[in-house]
């Protein structure tokens, strides 16, 4: 269920532009507070952590959109397999299975250089929204 404000709002974490938003949304057994990830014809994903919340957005624009369903729990969509090594790297890392030390493994990289993947994903996603907003999307 997701946290509203008091006109029943739901509380918006990030708004992007295209219909893609991060919303608060209370925790498994109502515990603690949690991150949905929406976008248009997206099932949508929870992260426990906003930050996560906001690489697995940075990666959606990154590959323009993708859809997880269809490709099991822990498959991959094939945008992003397609997308190259940085972007697969932070999708990686948005999954519950993984953190910054499985996929340092994964890639036989030091986590140090999985940051800078990270980080060139990040930028080009902003690069990317930046230029939409810019054609005039919103």
């Amino acid at each position: 269920m997701s946290q509203t404000n008091e006109s029943g709002i739901p509380q918006v974490h990030r708004e992007y532009l295209l219909g893609v938003r991060i919303i608060t949304v209370d925790g498994a057994d109502g515990n603690g507070t949690q991150y949905r990830f929406e976008a248009p014809d997206h099932r949508g994903v929870r992260f426990d952590d906003p930050d996560l919340a906001e690489l697995y957005a940075d990666v959606y624009f990154d590959v323009n959109g993708f859809q997880e369903e269809g490709t099991g729990d822990r498959g991959v969509p094939p945008e992003i397999i397609q997308a190259g090594r940085d972007t697969l790297a932070a999708y990686f890392l948005t999954q519950p299975y993984t953190d910054l030390n499985w996929v340092a493994s994964f890639y036989g990289k030091r986590p140090p250089e999985i940051e800078r993947y990270i980080e060139t994903v990040r930028k080009r996603a902003e690069e990317i929204r930046t230029g939409a907003e810019g054609m005039g999307m919103e």
